[in-house]
């Protein structure tokens, strides 16, 4: 896939991903991750990004790195959960996600309230709510790991952040689909308010995605459960959303809990900078791109493989 299939018909709201303090293009400030993940004896398992960082922190804080919105993809729901575990007893291999929110347009500082919400696929690569999309591949039924219903919510839900702009999520490393790569999916909303467990009303700031290193994924890959889905994995270079732009684009850095044993999990850290007082119009209804509109049809658009996903949203 190319960049041909790339959202042109979104509105492209900038937001900027820092960490820390100074950020090179593409790159990760070292004091700003440190500070993200304090904890000692694990080893640090860095992005492509994050190696070729040339930026160190600096005293005052500084947003450099440009992030545009992209398509929200066709599997999408309302009525998401405000919680932090996101799980639902989906087995996979654990990850932790820390997402700091900032204002880029008043000095990076944090954006308290700020609700961001996420959703991904399981380890086979099925959505919940879309559970007779086809991942692609050879990949057991979705059913066979106990979830037997389209009402299912797992793997979606928001945090609010607190006084620091901090969201920190529970939740398992994604799988893969064709004809996408490993990803997880992002909103920021500001404005509105958590109500009967759930968050209403206010505005989209920012949609985009997370993307994930091709060394680390293919190696989570070779585990159970996600194994059991055999098939050709898009690597990063050549996914229809992800541009290249290392940081800018939403690739994570990520810390292996363990040295020598990546089944016991992985932390990823970004922060987003966005403008609290602009609004992401066109991924949210009907925007195109990438993996496609929103439902009811939930299929990509273009001509992706045979053995692309379909769906049928759920009543």
């Amino acid at each position: 896939m190319t960049g041909n299939h790339k959202d042109k018909s979104i509105t492209r709201r900038r937001a900027i991903a820092v960490t820390g303090g100074t950020i090179a293009a593409g790159g990760l400030a070292a004091a700003g991750y440190q500070a993200a993940f304090a904890d000692t004896g694990t080893t640090t398992t860095t992005t492509e990004a994050a190696a070729t960082a040339g930026a160190t922190a600096s005293e005052s804080s500084s947003c450099m790195t440009l992030m545009s919105s992209v398509t929200e993809g066709p599997y999408y729901l309302d009525g998401a959960l405000v919680r932090k575990d996101i799980t639902e007893g989906k087995s996979g291999v654990p990850l932790t996600l820390r997402l700091s929110v900032v204002d880029a347009t008043d000095g990076c500082t944090p954006v308290p309230g700020a609700a961001v919400e996420i959703w991904h696929c399981d380890a086979w690569g099925y959505y919940s709510g879309y559970t007779t999309a086809n991942p692609g591949g050879s990949a057991p039924a979705e059913s066979e790991d106990g979830s037997t219903a389209d009402d299912k919510t797992y793997l979606r839900g928001y945090q609010i952040a607190g006084a620091g702009g901090v969201v920190k999520f529970e939740t398992i490393f994604p799988g893969w689909y064709t004809p996408r790569t490993c990803h997880i999916h992002l909103k920021v909303h500001t404005g509105g308010q958590k109500e009967d467990g759930t968050y209403e009303g206010g505005k989209v700031n920012y949609t985009g995605q997370l993307f994930f290193d091709d060394e680390i994924a293919q190696e989570i890959f070779t585990l159970e459960p996600y194994s059991r889905h055999s098939g050709s994995y898009t690597t990063l270079d050549n996914d229809m959303v992800y541009d290249g732009g290392g940081a800018s684009s939403g690739l994570l850095t990520l810390k292996a809990v363990h040295k020598k044993d990546p089944s016991k999990g992985y932390k990823g850290f970004l922060t987003i900078g966005v403008d609290p007082d602009a609004e992401n119009t066109g991924a949210g209804s009907g925007g195109g791109g990438g993996e496609g509109g929103t439902p009811p049809s939930g299929a990509p658009t273009g001509a992706p493989p045979s053995d692309a996903p379909s769906a049928t949203a759920s009543s």
